[in-house]
């Protein structure tokens, strides 16, 4: 009876989700792995989507604590959750909204040297959502997932952008008006990477504040930007997962 009833419960959280998705969508999410990488602005709200949706397994990785600059934009920062473990926090969230979520979480600092060791570490995933902002990592991973033929959606840069009805989904060869898109078009094309999948403005940033000596100190966030940028790709991820829309994986590496 009890099992009836947790049952029940679980049929209940997601019955919106299944008047779209139908039990087939449903039962596609459920036994699907999807793996958030950063849980930053983009990746918290993202990972919050997964959840929602009905994603059965998450796997969680992020290197930093929760700070009180975090607040305008994270969806796991809040004045209670500041020094903690933002991966931690994140866990909570999930099995807050799905308690029959597999959720996997660590607090780790993904190095180019360390991605295949630290990945091949969890169950494999059906997707991979790249939500870091540092180039060399994103490079790394990039290359990884092709060897590994797991599909990959990266995301791109929101500072200094306001907004949203700028975002698409590109190839990354395909973009324009994004500095971090740029690095990474030339860095891919440097490495042979091709057909890399992403999220990105093609908004012209506003111009940045000098004489800081930090990424914080010139890079300006507006509270919605990095959210949406996570719903969206979780959006995509659930869409396709569920069956809504076919794909293809096609980055290789030339």
């Amino acid at each position: 009876m009890d099992d009836l009833k947790h049952k029940e419960k679980c049929d209940e959280r997601f019955s919106r989700l299944s008047l779209i998705l139908k039990d087939e969508g449903l039962r596609r999410l459920e036994e699907s792995t999807v793996m958030v990488l950063g849980l930053g602005g983009v990746g918290s709200s993202c990972a919050e989507a997964l959840a929602r949706g009905g994603v059965g397994t998450l796997i969680l990785l992020d290197r930093d604590t929760v700070e009180i600059t975090n607040i305008n934009r994270q969806a796991l920062a809040f004045t209670s959750t500041l020094g903690k473990a933002k991966a931690d926090v994140m866990e909570a969230m999930v099995k807050e909204i799905n308690p029959s979520c597999r959720v996997y979480s660590r607090k780790v600092f993904l190095t180019p040297d360390n991605i295949p060791t630290v990945l091949s570490s969890f169950p494999r995933s059906d997707y991979i959502i790249d939500c870091i902002d540092t180039v060399s990592q994103k490079l790394a991973l990039a290359e990884w997932a092709i060897r590994e033929e797991i599909p990959l959606l990266s995301s791109m840069g929101a500072a200094n952008k306001l907004d949203p009805t700028k975002l698409s989904f590109s190839y990354i060869e395909e973009t324009s008006n994004c500095p971090l898109s740029r690095v990474m078009r030339k860095e891919c094309r440097n490495r042979g990477i091709r057909k890399l999948e992403v999220l990105y403005s093609s908004e012209i940033p506003m111009k940045q504040v000098s004489g800081g000596r930090d990424k914080a100190s010139h890079l300006g966030t507006m509270s919605y930007m990095p959210p949406i940028m996570g719903q969206m790709l979780a959006g995509k991820v659930l869409c396709r997962l569920s069956g809504l829309e076919t794909y293809k994986n096609k980055s290789r590496i030339r």
